[in-house]
């Protein structure tokens, strides 16, 4: 099974130089390692040139974004899993073995997630994607053992192998072949739950997403944009939206788009309660920007198999989280 190592890199030089040589060190014999670099203007390129000659580079012709840059990139990678990974990932001794075994031994597993600890804090899980994710019936994500901003500590009750209904995007394996009947990820994402768009595209075809606890990464977060950044807030809000009108089956779609409305409302005012009105404005921005796109996302529907029509893990996690309290993934 040939593995591709993908980071992609925009202007990540201190990432690079902190990040890369535990990939180098852990992975070079099992996998290829490629830089896909996203048009950078620091001296990201010349730096792998001189200190890791091993690695091979892609240069993307645009900052694309997560998705479009990843989409270039791996048009021009032949292997049979592609393995995409932050520049801000720190990965561990035998990271990659569970992973591959998981592949061979389970020929519809299309999508593979690592167990993902935070850099800073290695006892906790990670807010990007922890033991794997779910959805609620709104389309709001979350993961076994992060709800909310809600983190739980790693007590290895999570060292298993678990079907998932998302992967994060920080440590994403995907099959190649499996990628590319796909299209790969939706470029109008830009980034920001592009991955999650993905995962329900692939289930939708009838593949199945797993959790492997056994190989661990540790991920800084944050990296890219910061949680206060309302770029990150409009990002999040719109493509969550884009991702319920593409994907939720039918009959529900309409009730799920009109239910976050209101709760994307509610949002928005505990925003301007907060005095951080620029987010309740990137959230009125989400929307329009969604309704605007809205008849494009919906003919995108056509593509799709609709194989996975029971796609929710429970009703509202915003009801069991902020009104019943719970706090743990093993409560709900």
């Amino acid at each position: 099974m040939r593995i591709a190592i993908v980071i992609l890199n925009w202007n990540g030089r201190k990432l690079l130089e902190k990040f890369l040589p535990s990939v180098v060190a852990y992975s070079q014999h099992d996998a290829e390692i490629y830089v896909a670099d996203n048009n950078s203007t620091d001296d990201s390129i010349d730096y792998l040139k001189e200190n890791f000659p091993s690695i091979k580079i892609i240069q993307n012709e645009i900052n694309g974004g997560y998705a479009k840059g990843y989409n270039d990139a791996l048009k021009k990678i032949n292997a049979d899993v592609y393995a995409l990974v932050n520049s801000d990932i720190e990965v561990t001794e035998n990271w990659l073995k569970p992973v591959i075994k998981v592949f061979q031994d389970d020929k519809n597993t299309a999508v593979i997630q690592p167990k993902l600890l935070d850099y800073k804090d290695k006892s906790k899980f990670e807010y990007a994607g922890a033991a794997g994710g779910y959805v609620d019936f709104m389309g709001y994500p979350f993961c076994r053992g992060r709800i909310f901003m809600n983190l739980e500590k790693d007590l290895q009750q999570f060292n298993d192998v678990a079907d998932i209904f998302w992967a994060s995007g920080a440590c994403f394996f995907i099959k190649a072949d499996v990628y590319h009947m796909l299209g790969g990820f939706d470029e109008q994402y830009f980034a920001h739950q592009e991955e999650i768009d993905l995962c329900w595209r692939v289930q939708n075809e009838g593949f199945t997403i797993k959790y492997v606890g056994t190989s661990e990464v540790y991920h800084v977060g944050g990296a890219t944009l910061q949680e206060s950044n309302p770029q990150k807030t409009f990002l999040n809000f719109r493509n969550s939206l884009f991702t319920i009108a593409k994907n939720v089956p039918k009959r529900f779609v309409f009730i799920v788009i009109f239910l976050r409305l209101l709760l994307d409302a509610v949002a928005g005012l505990k925003f301007a309660f907060e005095l951080r009105p620029v987010h309740t404005w990137a959230i009125i921005k989400a929307h329009l920007s969604f309704y605007r796109y809205l008849p494009k996302m919906m003919s995108k529907r056509r593509a799709l198999s609709f194989k996975q029509t029971n796609y929710f893990y429970c009703f509202s996690i915003v009801w069991q989280h902020f009104i019943l309290r719970k706090k743990r993934f093993i409560d709900l």
